[in-house]
């Protein structure tokens, strides 16, 4: 009697390679059902495998810097250059040379649930995780170019293992023993990948604390960035303590109080 189609599907999930006997039994069912069990499985390894390939073009640099003699390589980050409120935050993440998780990209490539779960298992796996913040009074003083390096800085500094090569997404640091800056290193470096989405979440469950403290901006949605319903906030309600007051159209509202 030939199995069921629920329990073909779940003996599938355990199934790694078309080689496999069972999978290979499953090409042989003449049922539909079954075919588009084979298809879907298909799909998924075809996914996996374009997955593990990113993975590996993603180790370039970490891989180059390892051949190279260095042994502590981080990645550094950061996210909230742009919104109107808030902190900018940077975070510096050192993987372990066989880091072997799939999906980590540019936190900005990826939807919130799937940028938590990669956070939990980037903490886990990680050698070591930093965090920098510099408030919107920092951006304030001294303009968010500064602020974000600042940002960037106590992230390494805060690493429990110093790093002897740091990449760093897009701006130049020189903080670091040595580092190479990388356009859109987000997307070409899995170190770096890593710090966006550590940087990330950090910053959003930030602004979503935030949102709590300030309503009427909808800073758990916007977090901080110049959105209508953000905007519509201000003109109802006027600039919070955690507002940019450099950044216009916060700096018109604000002096627009003060007149």
């Amino acid at each position: 009697m030939a199995e069921k189609l629920a329990i073909i599907k779940e003996r599938l999930q355990s199934v790694t390679s078309e080689a496999d006997p069972f999978f290979q039994e499953c090409l042989l069912d003449e049922r539909k059902g079954v075919a588009k069990l084979v298809a879907t499985f298909r799909r998924e390894q075809a996914k996996k495998e374009a997955l593990l390939v990113q993975l590996e073009a993603m180790k370039y640099y970490e891989n180059e810097a390892r051949a190279k003699g260095f042994q502590v390589i981080a990645g550094i980050d950061e996210v909230g250059r742009g919104p109107l409120a808030g902190p900018v935050v940077a975070a510096a993440v050192v993987l372990p040379a066989d880091f072997d998780v799939v999906g980590v990209n540019d936190s900005k490539q990826l939807n919130e649930a799937k940028r938590d779960q990669l956070y939990d298992t980037i903490l886990e796996k990680a050698l070591a995780v930093g965090i920098g913040v510099k408030s919107h009074e920092v951006i304030d003083n001294v303009n968010i170019y500064e602020a974000t390096k600042l940002a960037m800085a106590e992230a390494i500094d805060s690493l429990a293992i110093k790093p002897d090569f740091c990449l760093i997404d897009a701006m130049p640091l020189k903080h670091c023993e040595q580092e190479l800056s990388l356009i859109k290193g987000d997307s070409k470096s899995v170190s770096i990948a890593a710090a966006s989405i550590v940087a990330k979440v950090t910053r959003d469950r930030m602004m979503a604390s935030f949102d709590e403290e300030f309503p009427g901006y909808g800073f758990a949605k916007n977090m901080g960035y110049g959105t209508k319903a953000h905007l519509d906030g201000l003109e109802k309600q006027g600039v919070c303590p955690i507002h940019r007051l450099t950044f216009a159209p916060v700096k018109n509202i604000f002096l627009g109080t003060k007149s």
